[in-house]
């Protein structure tokens, strides 16, 4: 996965917009360079993970291995799982912090002040399991969710397929976006059809083509 964000123009982590870094196939961010401001675990802020933005358990509690012996099940002996659970049309790099305050929460949008997180403008309200992504993740991870409903056949509930074909329509991907799906596609063989429909540019003209090492 590092490999493939460092051919980005101006790669950022997903809710908080901090720079990227590169440094022997590996990525770090400094939070202080986004005014990121630690909520509770500052050893975890300073971390980068890969965040599921469908998590694991929404496609996997959905199939049969999940119900007959949870994610550890799926991980062992369904295929499909697998490919799910690593496919990287869904993953997207993360302050660690906010990956794990996340955690599984639905996506929704409340209009909640942020703050939490210092200018980073992700809110997570864990009384009622739920995150509201800044504007600039949400046709990201709409995108991201409606990709993984409609490849891996996971239902969705008709608040969220309406709040994410919202967000999709509203927040076009940027030239990164465009280029990380065209990138995604040379890797793993598919592209992200919702992401592709909005870059014409790239696709027909070359301009996608990674930097040079």
């Amino acid at each position: 996965m590092p490999k493939l964000w460092k051919q980005l123009g101006n790669p950022k982590t997903l809710y908080c917009g901090c720079p990227l870094h590169f440094e022997r196939n590996r990525y770090s961010a400094n939070p202080n360079e986004c005014g990121y401001k630690v909520r509770k675990n500052a050893k975890r802020a300073a971390r980068i993970e890969a965040e599921h933005m469908m998590p694991a358990w929404e496609f996997g509690h959905q199939m049969d291995c999940w119900r007959q012996g949870g994610r550890k099940k799926c991980t062992l002996k369904s295929s499909q799982y697998q490919k799910a659970e690593s496919d990287l049309h869904n993953l997207w790099p993360a302050l660690g912090e906010v990956n794990g305050d996340r955690s599984n929460f639905q996506y929704s949008d409340w209009n909640a002040e942020p703050g939490m997180y210092g200018k980073c403008e992700m809110v997570v309200d864990f009384k009622s399991r739920r995150a509201q992504p800044p504007k600039e993740a949400r046709g990201i991870v709409a995108r991201a969710y409606l990709y993984m409903a409609a490849r891996y056949d996971v239902r969705l509930s008709d608040a969220q397929r309406k709040l994410y074909e919202s967000w999709n329509r509203t927040y076009a991907p940027n030239a990164d976006e465009c280029l990380l799906n065209r990138l995604i596609e040379r890797v793993q063989g598919n592209d992200n059809p919702l992401v592709s429909v909005r870059c014409p540019l790239q696709k027909d003209s070359g301009k996608d083509k990674p930097k040079k090492n």
